[in-house]
């Protein structure tokens, strides 16, 4: 990577991730609770490694006390976690955040790379870090680094699947299967793979996917069985999806509904009518050779029309950050409040911990009042307004 190429680059991009290891064992050492939900993935491998099931119960027995919740990923994601079951909770935790810390500067380094025009400010090989130092004031990225998740690493395979590796290699999609298999969420990117004319890359990217479930099924019949038999439709391994934090349209129909059962059915429709005008878009602007906001409209599609899109999961700002950095004028007319307004509105959406300070959990969200609930569905509004905006600008230019 350029940003290795001066010394206070370099301390910079490591002083975090080092943090984080030294954290990881000290934590050990004193029995901190750190990463509840990378105490999970580590559980399901050392799962894995015992041949304990994996969804016959709501906990696993290597879980700490502080962390008894169920596996809900797919049996392959326990394959994948196993480097984790080879070192203490604490350890795993701070070696998934250093790595999570690193791969974060990466995409953002990917990403500047992948547009040319840019301000000037912005070629500097230090630009990434110093971008990826402030991201971490995001609250998806933060929440992501401190609960051990695994998105950061999940949003980096698909970027490097699709803005890196290209169409013009024979192992492109290949990323984007292991993604998905770890969590089921990135299939969505198998559509981007098919719109943007990548079918090759399409078709490996669900070999590979069906491929690792085969594998699976090899070994724990079992458990793939139940996986997709039954854990996969069993809304109480999530946990309540009504929760504020659920960011996606079904969380705020559910919301909306005191929790109906037939939400999904609503935001179906819903998701076909908005799948329309966004595939258009991403053809557009594949053909217009912009990769970075093409893949942006999956992402967030993505994300309003899953069943569940935690807060942590929209890790995605991070690019929209750097893409909207890269359309400032350079240098900034006056008055530049003006010009630095819709990124820095986006930044304050995400840094606020607005969805943390609102009344939520225990079903609280049922009585919302009408601004509770615009306040509660900050992160779902940013795309949505942001497509009312672009699509308006788009009628004046009489397009």
């Amino acid at each position: 990577m350029s940003t290795l190429r001066t010394r206070p680059s370099l301390v910079a991009l490591l002083f975090f991730p080092v943090v984080c290891i030294v954290a990881g064992i000290v934590g050990w050492r004193l029995g901190w609770h750190l990463g509840v939900d990378n105490a999970v993935y580590r559980s399901g491998a050392v799962a894995l490694l015992k041949r304990e099931p994996l969804y016959d119960s709501m906990a696993l027995s290597a879980e700490p006390s502080w962390a008894r919740l169920p596996f809900t990923y797919p049996p392959t994601a326990a394959l994948l976690f196993v480097p984790l079951a080879l070192v203490s909770t604490q350890v795993a935790w701070g070696i998934l955040a250093a790595v999570s810390i690193l791969l974060l500067t990466w995409v953002i380094k990917i990403c500047l790379d992948r547009l040319p025009d840019r301000p000037q400010w912005m070629t500097t090989p230090r630009t990434a870090v110093l971008i990826g130092i402030i991201a971490l004031g995001l609250e998806p990225v933060w929440r992501t680094i401190f609960l051990g998740q695994i998105n950061i690493v999940l949003m980096a395979l698909v970027v490097v699947d699709v803005l890196l590796i290209g169409p013009n290699k024979r192992y492109g999609g290949i990323l984007i299967g292991v993604a998905a298999a770890v969590k089921l969420t990135p299939l969505i990117f198998v559509a981007h793979l098919l719109l943007t004319g990548r079918r090759a890359d399409a078709v490996r990217a669900l070999a590979g996917f069906v491929l690792l479930q085969l594998v699976m099924f090899a070994l724990i019949r079992h458990d793939v069985s139940q996986f997709w038999g039954t854990a996969v439709q069993d809304p109480q391994r999530i946990g309540p999806i009504y929760w504020a934090g659920n960011q996606s349209l079904n969380g705020l129909v559910l919301r909306l509904t005191d929790n109906a059962d037939w939400s999904m059915r609503v935001v179906a429709p819903i998701a076909v009518v908005l799948a329309v005008p966004c595939a258009i878009w991403v053809r557009r602007l594949h053909k217009a050779d912009s990769p970075l906001p093409a893949l942006l409209i999956s992402a967030f599609f993505g994300l309003l029309v899953s069943p569940v899109s935690w807060s942590h999961h929209w890790v995605w700002v991070v690019p929209l950050t750097v893409y909207l950095l890269s359309r400032l004028p350079d240098p900034l007319p006056a008055p530049r409040w003006r010009a630095i307004a819709p990124v820095a509105a986006v930044v304050l959406v995400f840094a606020s911990c607005v969805l943390l300070a609102m009344r939520n959990g225990k079903a609280v969200e049922f009585e919302w009042t009408a601004a509770e609930y615009v306040i509660g569905s900050a992160y779902l509004l940013v795309p949505l307004v942001a497509g009312v905006i672009l699509l308006v600008r788009h009628v004046r230019r009489g397009g």
